[in-house]
């Protein structure tokens, strides 16, 4: 098992001495078949034991793995006549977020996705997946074509986060992500989101804002890395595993929150283990929403879309005439405190008046 984690070393072990018997030179009337059936069978179970209860960070580590499919991997196995759209028509084009038009299964659809590299030179071209505020404006163009002529839009989240360089900056990063954010609300056609490794920041929400939010199995998606929040919070980067038990970022803690709709699930070991059953999966779960949306109006696909983001998150109000122990006592206190300092203000007052 190439680039594997160190929670993964059992199975490791299993692997080499499977390979080990393999790879024996021939004996006669030896035959090691019924040793080999058995290792694999001990792999499987024990694959199903440690995939089947991971920690957070051990999740993060998969959504990070080397090897897993990104956004291009997807849409030669999801998509039909993938064509790619260049350029913001105001700056440049932006290698870290692809946009093109396709099809799926005869459909024609947009497809947006953040890219990054598999060598050091192609994520440096892919700017290791952060886009630049070019971007997310050749996004939002290539939207609004979608809205144009119709079409469905499938974003793939795979980023850290929005590129926070100097150059950045210059050219409108908050800006970019903003507009994105006002306008995908207002969007008439139906856009769904999938998250296929990280989703982190407002660099995932500028094409995330979506009918559907999906997320495969091993993502994750935060406000923040678990690294930059151990950096904040405990003052001390080492502890983001720490971090992202607290901070609830993985697919399952966000469904039980009711961010996100779905998860895909993934092969046994992760999406890089069997990319093609990874991607049927994830066609499956565009088709459906596809089909859910097809019969709805423009206005009521936006209106969904806008209520899904204003019912995020919940709170409570104390009923009218009824105040909590702790807010009556803050009260009293205020009170006293305003009293008291009218009271030095009256002796003050009379001093003076009494020296004049």
């Amino acid at each position: 098992m190439n680039n594997s984690f160190d929670f993964e070393q059992p199975i490791v072990e299993i692997d080499k001495k499977i390979e080990s018997l393999k790879s024996s030179p021939g004996q006669e009337n030896v035959d090691f078949s019924e040793q080999i059936e058995d290792l694999q069978k001990k792999r499987h179970e024990l694959m199903q034991k440690i995939y089947g209860a991971l920690a957070p960070w051990q999740r993060i580590q998969i959504a990070r793995h080397p090897q897993r499919p990104y956004s291009t991997d997807y849409i030669k196995m999801i998509f039909e006549d993938f064509v790619e759209l260049h350029g913001d028509r105001v700056f440049g084009d932006d290698s870290a977020l692809l946009c093109g038009m396709a099809s799926i299964d005869g459909k024609p659809v947009m497809v947006i996705g953040h890219q990054k590299g598999r060598t050091l030179q192609e994520n440096m071209d892919r700017n290791f997946g952060m886009a630049h505020p070019e971007g997310y404006r050749k996004a939002l163009r290539v939207m609004n074509l979608a809205q144009k002529f119709n079409r469905p839009i499938i974003t793939f989240i795979d980023t850290s986060g929005a590129y926070p360089g100097i150059a950045a900056e210059e050219r409108g990063q908050a800006e970019a992500i903003a507009r994105n954010l006002r306008d995908m609300s207002d969007l008439k056609v139906p856009v769904f989101s999938i998250v296929i490794g990280e989703g982190g920041s407002g660099g995932a929400l500028g094409i995330g804002v979506a009918n559907k939010v999906l997320m495969l199995e091993n993502s994750y998606y935060s406000v923040i890395s678990p690294e930059g929040c151990a950096a904040i919070l405990f003052r001390d980067g080492s502890k983001a595993k720490e971090a992202a038990e607290a901070m609830k970022i993985t697919a399952a803690d966000l469904l039980n929150l009711k961010v996100v709709d779905e998860i895909i699930k993934e092969p046994l070991g992760g999406a890089h283990v069997d990319s093609a059953k990874t991607a049927a999966n994830i066609k499956s779960a565009i088709n459906k929403c596809l089909k859910q949306y097809e019969d709805m109006s423009p206005q009521e696909i936006a209106d969904d879309r806008y209520d899904k983001f204003r019912n995020l998150g919940v709170f409570s109000e104390p009923e009218s005439g009824k105040k909590s122990a702790k807010e009556s006592k803050a009260k009293a206190k205020n009170s006293e405190t305003k009293n008291k300092i009218k009271s030095k203000a009256k002796k003050v007052k009379e001093k003076m008046i009494k020296k004049a």
